[in-house]
Parts: C-alpha cells; structure tokens; sequence
C-alpha cells in the first residue's frame, strides 16, 4: 500500500488555528483573572493577611479553575492519552507563572515599599500579563501537545487487485467486500 505524507497546513491555516486558539485562551484566561483578582482582593480584604499570601491563594484557585477550561474546552482535541504528565506538566507551568506573577507583587510591596490596593492590583495585573504569556506557550508547546494529524483517506492510494493469476485487473476498481472500512476523523482547526 502505498501512502503519500500528509502536506502541512498553510500559514494562513496556521495562524487561523492559532487565532482561534489564543481567542479561546483569552476568555479561559480572562475568567481566570476574574477568578483570581476576586478571591486574592476578598483575601487580602477580610483577613488582613500579608499581600503576597493573598494573591498566591487567588493564583492558585484561578489555576484551578482555569486547568478545567483549557482541558475540556480550549485543548479538548490534544492528546489525553496520558493525563498524569498533562496534569504533572499544567502544575509545573503553572508554578513558574505564580512565581512571575508574584514576584512583582512582592517587588512592589517589599522592594518598592509600595502598599495598598492601587499598588497592589497594579503589580498583580503586570505579573499576570507577564505569566499569562509564559503560560500559554508553555502549555501549548509542552502541556497540551496536539493529536498527530492522519493522512487523509483521499492521501491513501490503494494497491490495484490481482486476478487470479496475479495479474492486475483491467478496471483497477477494488470490490467493495476487499474495500477496507474508512472512518473519517475530524479534527478542529
């Protein structure tokens, strides 16, 4: 049987996939952020805990939340088959970006001396910027890696049947009862 490699998508496919994907990963991210700015700001506003504190708690339930969205919606067509590296990898990333996204808050409350909720929020946005980006070429790249694309079945040349005497027939045709069952598999761009 004779199969021909499937040909790559063009640029133009490419980044269409790319901007869909970073659209998806904006609104999972921006819920994230709401996520997070809410429950380190209720933190930090009910129990008067020291602010880096307040916002490694917010961080961690938007990672979290965030984990459920890029799984069952954003990266649903990836590669589940091995869940425990997935989740294993998605915390290690993850915990690089708190580590960024907290650092400036830490800077800016310990090394600035700047305290309050302007200051605050402001640092947090930054370092939430600055992880956001970390996060999603770490996850699109190592975490939630893409099912290999098959070869299309019209990529599939089938062999010519033999007659009898080894001979290919003159029609080339395949009767259907040699035809192998074709499945056709979608993927989302």
């Amino acid at each position: 049987m004779t199969t021909t490699a499937p040909s790559r998508p063009s640029l133009t496919q490419r980044l269409r996939g790319l901007s869909g994907e970073v659209v998806k990963f904006g609104i999972v991210g921006l819920i994230g952020v709401v996520v997070n700015f809410g429950v380190s700001n209720a933190v930090l506003h009910l129990t008067g805990w020291a602010p880096v504190r307040c916002s490694v708690i917010g961080t961690a339930v938007a990672i979290a939340a965030n984990y459920l969205g890029y799984r069952y919606w954003v990266y649903r067509d990836s590669d589940a088959a091995s869940r425990r590296r997935e989740i294993t990898l998605f915390l290690i990333f993850s915990g690089i970006g708190m580590l960024i996204e907290n650092g400036t808050v830490w800077f800016t409350t310990y090394t600035l001396g700047l305290h309050g909720p302007l200051a605050y929020n402001v640092s947090k946005a930054i370092g939430t910027g600055i992880g956001t980006l970390f996060r999603f070429f770490s996850y699109r790249t190592w975490v939630f890696k893409a099912i290999p694309e098959l070869a299309e079945p019209e990529d599939v040349q089938l062999p010519r049947p033999q007659d009898g005497a080894g001979q290919a027939s003159r029609t080339g045709s395949v009767p259907a009862e040699r035809m192998p069952a074709r499945e056709k598999v979608e993927y989302a761009k």
